[in-house]
């Protein structure tokens, strides 16, 4: 793909001022991926809420051949430089198992994607959205969703509500600036994705409290911890329930068994028995609820790298986190089961034993609760009904090609 160069003149919007002799070209080289990953690290350097990434999980992440995604995606990379300095970013994908799935749930055939979006001023943002789309079109696509970075199960939409909260872990964080930018490219609002805060220290309100206790008292009921040195099969058991109780929502791709492998070897060294339950039912797996210590947490000062002394650090952490904040990424129950009592039953029960957990052995006072999609009535209304308030919001935007 030939180079992309703009000739405008130059102007100013806000405090930032940006120039002519702006060049988009793709990512062609080891320099230019090195360029591509370390960009963030200037254009967040006086944002206290941005948590450097690891590099390596960064280019396992971009990396066909170590991400698994790329099983069924293919995507390219763009670099945006002016006088020779890289001032923003964007990948343009596309992933077939998401352009597969029916129109309906948000994806869909023609649907790609944008993400990995970073950009210095608003002429760059324009030219970067502008090269991504056109890539799409060359492969057939008709319309773009995003930002997506780079799958739906990753970092999903544009952060709009919260930039002054730093990110838990696998959340993403951008520039308030770049909502605007977005929105004049000509992008629509198709989905929020939301996240709750919760303060674990407190009880439950009494309701809820006594939900709970019914729920204990009932022999058909089991909430168990996971069983760690049963990973695979955990792991599986999670999978089909997560596949079953998300399979008619909105943006939903199947995860593939290389996908779960990868993950699972990512995730495990977070991974705490205590804090990942599985709901039975009569024996029968029916509900899970994963919840992981913020890693973020022990991140934000290794700046990226474990070398030289980072990694003794995060080894001792790992070894017994004490941590602020828990996240829950990830909350099913299985289809036959929701909107029933039962449901929420099962939700609020293993929402409390982990949050009994979470305090007495690992410090945590808080917890964040999400994503969740804006219409998920469901788990809106459990995290409403524990008091849980809204922090965060994400924006997934699309447009027509």
């Amino acid at each position: 793909m030939a180079k992309i160069r703009t000739a405008a003149p130059t102007h100013s919007e806000g405090n930032i001022v940006s120039h002519s002799n702006l060049v988009i070209a793709p990512v062609d080289s080891k320099s230019d991926l090195k360029a591509f990953v370390e960009l963030p690290w200037r254009l967040y350097a006086n944002d206290p809420a941005w948590i450097p990434p690891l590099k390596n999980e960064v280019y396992g992440l971009l990396t066909p051949g170590k991400n698994p995604f790329f099983e069924h995606a293919e995507a390219r990379y763009f670099l945006a430089r002016r006088n020779g300095q890289v001032v923003g970013r964007v990948s343009a994908h596309i992933d077939r198992l998401a352009t597969s799935m029916p129109a309906q749930q948000g994806m869909g055939p023609g649907t790609g994607n944008f993400g990995l979006f970073e950009a210095e001023d608003a002429e760059t943002a324009a030219a970067l959205i502008q090269t991504a789309e056109q890539w799409l079109r060359d492969q057939g696509m008709t319309r773009v969703l995003g930002p997506i970075s780079l799958s739906i199960w990753e970092e999903p939409g544009l952060l709009i509500q919260g930039h002054d909260h730093a990110p838990t872990v696998m959340m993403g964080h951008n520039a308030a600036t770049y909502q605007h930018w977005i929105e004049a490219a000509g992008y629509q609002p198709a989905k929020q994705l939301k996240t709750y805060d919760l303060d674990i220290t407190h009880p439950f309100p009494p309701l809820i409290q006594r939900i709970i206790t019914s729920g204990e008292k009932n022999p058909r009921i089991t909430i168990r911890k996971v069983n760690k040195a049963k990973f695979d099969s955990e792991a599986a058991i999670i999978l089909g329930l997560l596949n079953d109780a998300w399979g008619r929502n909105w943006g939903f791709v199947p995860i593939t068994d290389t996908e779960v492998a990868f993950t699972g070897k990512k995730l495990k060294p977070i991974v705490y028995e205590d804090l990942i339950r599985i709901a039975e039912v009569e024996g029968e797996p029916v509900a899970f609820m994963m919840t992981l210590p913020d890693l973020n947490e022990a991140l934000k000062p290794l700046n990226g790298s474990l070398l030289p002394f980072g990694w003794i650090k995060l080894l001792r952490w790992l070894r017994k986190p004490q941590v602020r904040t828990m996240r829950v990424p990830l909350m099913g129950v299985k289809q036959s089961l929701q909107s029933s009592r039962l449901a929420s039953q099962l939700a609020f029960m293993m929402i409390e034993f982990i949050r009994r957990d979470a305090i007495t052995k690992y410090g945590a006072t808080r917890g964040e609760i999400g994503w969740v999609l804006d219409d998920n009535q469901g788990m809106n209304a459990i995290a409403e009904a524990i008091d849980a308030k809204i922090n965060k919001i994400y924006q997934l935007y699309e447009k027509p090609l």
